[in-house]
């Protein structure tokens, strides 16, 4: 609180950033003898905006006029208000972290946000952007209060305005469990890589549409996954197991996925695969990317050749949450520390059961069930939805000599 004879002054200094704007304030404030009770500062596109909050015991207009002067000594402007009235626990701790995300991200998009929100009673308290390739993403911070619903309400306000305006919102809680993410898992196929991977396989036994429509049906949640599997695992039987390896070498990676794990992995996340796919081909990808774990069916092999047969236990939609619960004990992390990203019906456990679920580019089953949504084709969205930033991930890759832009296609 302000003390008994003081008086507070807020100040806000705008104008072109440049060096000892700060020094000249505050040197002036010093030969005032005022005691600091808030600072805040942001510069966009070079301006800056920096406002500080100090009381004083006398002669505040005498103040007002020194820090007038000063800042017209380096060419900036400066609004003072003397007598701010808000207390010094006005500043809300927010509640809640949106991400929005979009390519373009237009002012319609970003209107439709604040209007929802304005809605909902749930106040902005601040905004940054995370990134301006290879989507423009800003983060927000919002205060909505703790009542019972709140988070339902807001995320469904949310999907709402995002579906509306063709925009990716992410809605999680702020605080330290929204930065204390430790282990993300990856589905494989049509997320962590391009198209799926038995499909691939079924093409080199002159099968694959037969089997890219039973995959579609399981993806969707019309067929039961175990059962999808097991028929499309006969149509491979005599291949010779050379493809395997002939699968695994020729393997597209998702546009970004090779930077999501080189970053997860610099945060010092476990990352790794659970796939329903096979062992064979996965292990490819856990050499390549330096995946920490990884879990897959294996098909069966005798004398060379495929016999369209699985060994052991099938990892189905139940199977994929358990292995989560697996890995996830193994390296002593709670599960509400975890992030699960897929894109299928047989993705709904594992994503339920993190404490982050991600659908990306995902079947509806999916998306009505996960805690957001990526539509967007590039992977590296995640590492905006956990508050990472692309000039953060730049200025890491420019240190190891790997930064680079691909240009996107209009």
């Amino acid at each position: 609180m302000t003390a008994t004879g003081s008086t507070a002054v807020l100040m806000t200094v705008t104008g072109l950033d440049k060096p000892g704007v700060t020094s000249v304030l505050f040197a002036a404030l010093t030969r005032h003898g005022v005691d600091v009770l808030d600072v805040d500062q942001v510069v966009i596109r070079g301006r800056l905006v920096l406002g500080v909050v100090v009381e004083t015991t006398h002669d505040p207009e005498g103040l007002q006029e020194s820090v007038e002067q000063a800042m017209a000594s380096v060419g900036m402007q400066v609004e003072v208000v003397i007598g701010d009235q808000q207390p010094d626990n006005a500043r809300q701790v927010s509640t809640h972290a949106l991400v929005v995300l979009g390519s373009p991200l237009s002012a319609r998009a970003f209107t439709m946000v604040a209007r929802g929100l304005a809605a909902q009673n749930v106040n902005i308290d601040s905004i940054r952007r995370v990134a301006d390739y290879p989507v423009t993403g800003l983060e927000l911070l919002v205060s909505a209060g703790h009542a019972d619903g709140t988070d339902a309400r807001l995320v469904s306000t949310m999907t709402k305005v995002a579906t509306q305006v063709g925009v990716d919102i992410a809605v999680e809680r702020a605080g330290l469990a929204r930065r204390a993410k430790r282990l993300v898992v990856f589905d494989v196929d049509s997320t962590l890589v391009q198209g799926e991977v038995i499909e691939m396989l079924a093409a080199k036994a002159g099968r694959e549409a037969e089997v890219r429509a039973v995959t579609e049906a399981a993806m969707r949640g019309e067929v039961d996954f175990t059962e999808s599997l097991h028929r499309r695992v006969a149509a491979l039987a005599g291949l010779p197991e050379s493809v395997l390896t002939d699968v695994a070498e020729t393997l597209e990676l998702t546009p970004g996925a090779r930077t999501t794990v080189r970053t997860l992995k610099r945060l010092g996340y476990r990352c790794g695969v659970v796939s329903g796919g096979f062992s064979q081909v996965v292990q490819h990808l856990v050499d390549d990317l330096g995946l920490d774990f990884q879990a897959a069916n294996e098909l069966e092999v005798v004398d060379g050749f495929l016999t369209g047969r699985v060994l052991g236990e099938v990892v189905d939609r139940a199977g994929k949450a358990v292995a989560l619960r697996r890995f996830a004990d193994s390296f002593g992390i709670p599960l509400a520390q975890c992030v699960a990203v897929g894109d299928g019906a047989n993705d709904i456990d594992m994503l339920s059961a993190a404490g982050l679920g991600v659908a990306f580019n995902a079947k509806p089953a999916l998306r009505a069930v996960a805690d957001t949504a990526l539509s967007a084709p590039f992977l590296d969205a995640v590492l905006f939805v956990l508050g990472v930033t692309r000039a953060e991930v730049e200025e890491a890759d420019a240190a190891e000599g790997v930064l680079r832009r691909v240009p996107l296609e209009p």
